[in-house]
């Protein structure tokens, strides 16, 4: 570090090679080690502040790099999405990472991203404490510096505010976001005003840095206008549940965000009064600056971000139909009870349909979309007649978990309302298994001997029957292993019902398919506004089960052709082949083999449903900004229930709660 200096106080020194390497110098190790940074930060402003030559030598070396540059784009450009687009933007960052694009020494943003060269810089930048940084800006002695570079740095920050308005004002009246904020065409629009309002303030600020004055107009009617287009932009996420959500309009709004922060802290660092000593805002935008050059390349950020709103949109669709997967008193836990009894029964005779498939032998890519077909319909079947298939609730319950922690996080009363909500949940599933494996393995075994005594012989030959036994075992066989694919089917199936609800309200496909005159003609108008209804309210659900079903019918054949040990178990599915295989062996099981198997249905339920449940949790809470520390205050909790109340794990109480009286207005 003292070298470097050194070579700075030098006459003709390069100023972006010598700071280059100044910044190589205080780069700890480790990018994450806080405390070797903080203590190279602190070295450089020791030396600073003994050595007077070395404070003018840096000073100038940042003078001259500020004064010979422009500066516009990296203020305006670096951290912020450009208007190209998701898809141009996603190609582009690819193209990027293989073949980088050329540096121009003429602009900042390029030499910027020359003096924090390493990936990680943004991590030891952004954690050094705000006094570190305020010791270095006071060591520099920034009182003695050039007043002409002080003015073309506020010239140039001025420029970056009118480009960031332009860009706010035309995303601001983008068709994707005056879809779902109408207001915007009805009222007067704060996007509009932003420009002339810029006009007189950097107007009245260029005349006052040449009369070094004071300026005339401030920056409090622009601040009061950010305020007015971020109102727009929260009812814009606000009002997506009910226009619908793509991921065009999440990229305006993501893109609009980001400008509209960085004008605010422009802003910030133009007020006449600004002192980095005591305001945090420039640290702030270097930090802020550095995570933007080091990430410009990564599509994980992109996808990501892009993604936010559109995933938060499914997994709220996710949760309200979660809410009718938890029961809440027992006459709720009877119907779930009886509506997973009933898909037990259908389940029965879908695993019949896919065992007689199978002795068809048909060539694979038939037999593939056969069993697929088989899965799928049979699961829609499900649906329509309002039953359900038990491992189907994790994916919805973990979203509705998810929104209740966001909403009512912290304090006692939190956690008490999440254990009940969870146990509400562990419940309604135990009784959902139950129903759905009690229902199908007594409809597997009567299909079965109904099946020997009118044919004469079993569904499945020993061969077969031994097979499915194998199958089962979780020790002996790749069981687990293929329950925990069939789980991440189920998360997947959960996202694309989510994704076809928010599909139907963004396309308004239920009013499109109102309006159909031919099916108007047809089945009349009063019958096509019920159907309308019905694809409102169960379009996701068909969309997921359908889906679900074909994963679940293609993975053998896929894992066949790859030469891979693909495949799935399903809880339901292997309770019933255990009743078809006992048939053909006419109960002659030996009893090790009977309670492996009995181990291993089991054990494909519970990784069925950890699985999903994981995975769409993460999911829902990644959504929301939440990790998944913000849940753990709940697995003691959860505990202490099992121990104090095991039987609510199982039963509701017999009545509801009542619910507390709402408040009588006295007017």
């Amino acid at each position: 570090m003292d070298e470097v200096l050194k070579a700075m106080c030098l006459p003709d020194a390069a100023p972006a090679p010598l700071l280059a390497r100044l910044i190589a110098a205080l780069r700890p190790d480790d990018s994450g080690d806080v405390e070797q940074a903080t203590k190279n930060v602190r070295a450089l402003t020791f030396l600073l502040n003994r050595e007077p030559d070395y404070r003018a030598a840096l000073r100038s070396a940042l003078l001259n790099l500020m004064s010979g540059t422009r500066q516009v784009s990296l203020y305006t450009d670096a951290g912020t999405l450009s208007n190209e687009g998701f898809y141009p933007a996603f190609k582009r960052r690819i193209g990027e990472r293989l073949l980088p694009p050329a540096k121009n020494p003429e602009y900042l943003k390029d030499v910027f991203g020359e003096l924090f060269a390493d990936r990680k810089d943004h991590r030891w930048v952004g954690s050094l404490p705000q006094e570190v940084w305020s010791d270095l800006w006071r060591a520099l002695a920034w009182g003695e510096e050039d007043g002409r570079v002080a003015d073309h740095t506020r010239l140039q920050l001025l420029e970056a505010v009118q480009v960031l308005t332009a860009r706010i004002t035309a995303i601001g009246l983008e068709p994707e976001l005056v879809r779902v904020v109408p207001e915007i065409e009805r009222f007067e629009s704060p996007f509009l005003h932003l420009g002339a309002e810029t006009q007189r303030y950097t107007e009245s600020y260029r005349e006052a840095l040449i009369e070094s004055a004071e300026p005339a107009e401030d920056e409090k009617q622009l601040l009061v206008l950010l305020d007015q287009c971020e109102d727009i932009l929260a009812r814009a996420k606000k009002n997506a549940a009910r226009y619908g959500i793509s991921v065009g309009l999440t990229y305006h709004v993501l893109r609009l965000k980001q400008h509209i922060d960085r004008m605010r802290m422009l802003l910030d660092l133009l007020n006449w009064r600004h002192d980095p000593v005591d305001d945090a805002t420039l640290f702030l935008l270097l930090a802020e600056l550095v995570r933007a050059e080091n990430r410009k390349c990564s599509v994980r950020d992109l996808f990501t971000e892009n993604t936010e709103l559109i995933a938060l949109q499914v997994t709220e669709h996710a949760g309200r139909h979660g809410e009718n997967y938890i029961a809440e008193t027992r006459s709720e836990w009877s119907g779930m009870a009886r509506a997973a009894a009933g898909a037990g029964l259908i389940v029965g005779f879908m695993a019949l349909i896919k065992l007689l498939l199978g002795k068809a032998h048909l060539p694979l890519i038939w037999e593939a979309l056969a069993f697929g077909l088989n899965y799928s319909l049979g699961f829609m079947l499900v649906h329509v007649l309002h039953f359900t298939i038990a491992t189907k609730q994790p994916a919805m319950t973990a979203a509705r978990i998810a929104a209740v922690i966001h909403d009512k996080a912290g304090g006692r009363a939190w956690v008490d309302e999440l254990t009940e909500l969870v146990v509400k949940v562990l419940r309604t599933q135990f009784v959902a298994i139950l129903g759905n494996v009690l229902l199908a393995i007594p409809t597997a075994w009567a299909i079965a001997e109904g099946w020997r005594l009118i044919t004469g012989a079993p569904v499945i030959d020993p061969a077969k029957a031994q097979h499915l036994l194998h199958d089962l075992n979780p020790v002996a066989s790749l069981a687990l292993f293929h329950a925990a694919i069939a789980g991440v089917y189920l998360f997947l199936s959960g996202l694309i019902a989510g994704y076809y609800d928010n599909l139907a309200i963004y396309r308004r496909i239920p009013e499109r398919v109102a309006a159909l005159p031919w099916l108007n003609r047809l089945i009349g108008e009063q019958r096509t506004i019920r159907l309308s209804r019905y694809i409102e309210n169960n379009l996701g659900g068909l969309a997921g089960n359908f889906y679900f079903g074909l994963f679940l019918g293609v993975t053998g054949t896929a894992g066949f052709l790859l030469g891979l040990p693909l495949d799935i178990r399903h809880i339901t599915f292997s309770s019933a082949y255990l009743s078809f295989a006992s048939v053909t062996l006419d109960y002659q099981l030996p009893l090790s083999v009977l309670l492996w198997s009995v181990a291993g249905v089991a054990l494909v339920g519970m990784t069925n449903l950890l699985v999903s449940f994981s995975l769409a949790l993460w999911v829902a809470l990644r959504s929301r900004k939440l990790r998944a520390r913000e849940a753990l205050p709940l697995v003691p909790a959860v505990i202490k229930r099992i121990f104090t109340q095991p039987l609510s794990f199982i039963l509701p109480p017999p009545k509801a709660a009542p619910d507390a009286e709402p408040e009588q207005d006295p007017a």
